[in-house]
């Protein structure tokens, strides 16, 4: 034990010498060797409308299979976020098996909320790093256009009675998106002056291709006004609102006038639907099996903070995680905050003082989107062609979780 502790203190005495330690190659290292994600269409209104949540994961897995160049024997389990499908790990092994995984595979599903997907890769990794399997697929899917996080009915009062922070856990996210207005006093201007930022680097993200290496196309149908079925295919974000402004924004009315005046439409996370990937594998593995080594995982961590700010969860999440690994946010090139209200987004970047250019250089999910239970998946895609396109290093990501939780995820880009 004192061993231990001598060996944290001189670590974090040292950070370079940390930082240093996680870019290092080790044969033992977790690494990502395929890492793609679905285009994000709007829900009940989008391209994805009237798929469902066994085919989005179907036709995310088929991806991986044919791009991997891998004997899809190898895999041995796969993981998938999911918020609001209580049946989709059943959904998701039926989609494994139609995709050409055969039976071996193991298949489940997590559900820690908007964190779901990096819980899933850090589930996946985890179970690498112990030996209990070589390869895993880690993945995010959802359909909000078939589900949501609104709870159907109000918690058992013999619990709530016992504790306000039990009750607040009822609080709809964007009673606590006011929360944190009111709290920290974040005005309307300052989120949509935020808002108008995130549309603007996404359109520009767009414009310029950016997506293009990150998105694959998916071919599925959809309903047209007639009720005839029309085969169509997915390329490219539909959320993303070109020429959007401040000023544009400051014209939308309150979503939650009950509770606070700050959060729009058009200052919040869009309902998505859409689904994302990586395949994970420890580096000898990789290097035997030839596989690219695009990035490597180093860790990931999860705190808890108080129901009723939810948002601010990356506030705990961030600090605890680069602790654990001794470097500081100078030493991150590019962070990826999920921008759930641009309430919580204003906060977190203020708070932890982060520099605007690297925190979401693409956009958010106020310009993308927030398929829940996959933008875990797809922060970590994004993210990583990010730090491909301009030669950066390391990639820190993190998200709100509801309950009052924040998670963060922290990776070195190899490719």
């Amino acid at each position: 034990m004192a061993v231990e502790r001598l060996g944290s203190i001189l670590k974090h005495l040292t950070p370079g010498n940390a930082l240093s330690q996680i870019t290092s190659k080790n044969a033992d290292d977790i690494v990502i060797t395929l890492a793609i994600r679905t285009p994000l269409a709007k829900g009940k209104k989008g391209g994805f409308r009237d798929t469902t949540v066994e085919y989005l994961a179907y036709a995310i897995l088929k991806e991986v299979k044919e791009r991997a160049n891998i004997d899809p024997a190898l895999v041995e389990d796969i993981c998938m976020g999911n918020v609001s499908d209580g049946k989709s790990a059943y959904k998701l092994r039926a989609a494994a098996l139609a995709a050409g995984f055969p039976n071996t595979a193991g298949a489940y599903s997590v559900n820690r909320f908007c964190s779901s997907g990096l819980k899933a890769t850090a589930d996946i990794a985890n179970a690498i790093s112990q030996g209990n399997i070589e390869v895993g697929i880690a993945m995010g899917v959802e359909s909000m256009t078939i589900g949501g996080d609104a709870l159907e009915k109000p918690f058992d009062e013999l619990v709530t009675s016992q504790s306000q922070e039990a009750t607040d856990c009822m609080m709809p996210m964007g009673w606590t998106s006011e929360n944190v207005a009111k709290d920290f006093s974040i005005s309307r201007q300052q989120m949509d002056e935020y808002a108008a930022e995130s549309f603007r680097r996404a359109e520009e993200a767009q414009k310029a291709g950016l997506f293009d290496d990150e998105i694959v196309p998916i071919k599925t149908r959809v309903k047209n006004a007639d009720g005839n079925w029309q085969d169509i295919t997915l390329t490219r974000d539909e959320g993303i609102r070109p020429g959007t402004t401040a000023a544009s924004l400051g014209k939308i009315r309150a979503a939650f006038p009950q509770w606070g005046t700050g959060t729009t439409g058009g200052n919040a996370s869009q309902v998505t639907d859409g689904a994302a990937a990586v395949l994970l594998m420890k580096r000898s593995t990789a290097i035997k099996l030839g596989q690219p080594i695009l990035a490597k995982y180093v860790g990931s961590t999860v705190a808890g903070l108080a129901p009723r700010i939810m948002g601010i969860g990356p506030t705990v999440a961030i600090p605890k995680l680069l602790n654990q690994y001794g470097i500081t946010l100078a030493d991150v090139d590019v962070v990826e905050v999920n921008e759930a209200f641009a309430s919580m987004a204003v906060y977190c970047r203020d708070n932890l003082g982060l520099d605007w250019a690297k925190m979401n250089p693409r956009g958010g999910a106020i310009a993308l989107g927030h398929p829940l239970g996959a933008t875990g998946t797809r922060q970590i895609v994004t993210g990583l062609s990010e730090c491909r396109k301009n030669n950066k290093k390391i990639l820190l990501t993190s998200m709100c979780i509801g309950t009052g939780m924040g998670m963060a995820g922290l990776f070195v880009n190899e490719a």
